[in-house]
């Protein structure tokens, strides 16, 4: 039995649904089955249909379908559609130097906007969440997967969900206020959620590290970009590889080269099989990586 889902209106040509009031992977699942059956009905009027982690949103044309019809097809799709339980995606093993110059750098320029002025981003999510030293916290930041439930807020910018029971997952709040300024291909997390800053800009996520892996790219200058300027989608997962300054600077010269390639396997992730043995399924699916 599903939870009912909650709409209202923004504006005159939105409609937002609440699926459910926190981020879970049964919460995404049951927004993406929902909003396929919108995609697929191809109503008159609709023009855009955006997921989100527990929700997702319709943007509509009033003047070719009224709001309360728009309401109306959509709860009668909700109880018509079927949520996939397994989806065919893919696992990408993203590089991470943590604890950079870079991102040191910036985050000594805005203490006063943070927490605690005396620790680094990484020093006081490592207290927070109770580990003992910040390679300890590295560890467990980069031990499992994550998976992308969403991706906006600017251009390619990928929300993530780590793959851990929910007693496990690590919480960082955002800063006190915002930053001005955050490096390009900065790893963050605020909240229950980890991303990947992919252009720099303002920003209030806690920062860990950078990866040198251009994540969106108009140009499309990387073999793994050709298909499309933006490489995340929704469902990816995701698994950090920390990796050290030597390591980087290759793979930027990769990067400037076009020769730079990121390890992406296809595979099937069982909702079920999550939710029945988390550790047992984040496992296997780390074990397709290192499939030749």
């Amino acid at each position: 039995m599903h939870e009912q889902i909650r709409y209202s209106f923004g504006g005159d040509e939105h409609l937002f649904a609440e699926v459910a009031e926190s981020m879970s992977l049964a919460a995404f699942f049951r927004g993406m089955a929902v909003t396929r059956a919108i995609e697929q009905q191809r109503i008159p009027g609709v023009l855009d249909v955006c997921l989100a982690n527990a929700s997702f949103q319709v943007r509509f044309n009033p003047d070719l379908i009224a709001p309360q019809a728009l309401l109306d097809r959509v709860r009668d799709l909700e109880a018509l559609a079927t949520t996939e339980r397994r989806i065919q995606t893919r696992i990408i093993e993203i590089p991470v130097l943590y604890n950079d110059p870079w991102t040191h750098e910036t985050l000594m320029r805005f203490r006063d906007r943070h927490q605690d002025p005396a620790a680094t981003d990484l020093e006081y999510a490592t207290r927070i969440n109770g580990y003992r030293d910040t390679q300890a916290f590295i560890e467990a930041h980069s031990g499992t997967p994550w998976f992308v439930s969403m991706v906006g807020f600017v251009a390619g910018l990928p929300f993530m969900y780590q793959m851990v029971e929910r007693e496990r997952q690590l919480q960082v709040p955002k800063y006190l206020r915002p930053r001005t300024d955050t490096p390009k291909l900065t790893l963050g997390h605020g909240g229950c959620f980890g991303c990947i800053y992919s252009v720099r800009g303002a920003g209030g996520y806690q920062m860990f590290g950078v990866t040198p892996a251009p994540i969106y790219d108009p140009q499309q200058r990387l073999d793994y970009l050709k298909e499309s300027m933006v490489f995340f989608r929704a469902g990816d997962i995701v698994q950090f590889k920390p990796i050290e300054r030597a390591e980087y600077d290759q793979a930027i010269a990769a990067v400037e080269a076009g020769s730079f390639a990121l390890r992406i396997r296809p595979v099937e992730f069982d909702l079920d099989a999550f939710l029945n043995d988390p550790q047992g399924c984040t496992q296997r699916l780390q074990e397709v990586l290192h499939v030749a």
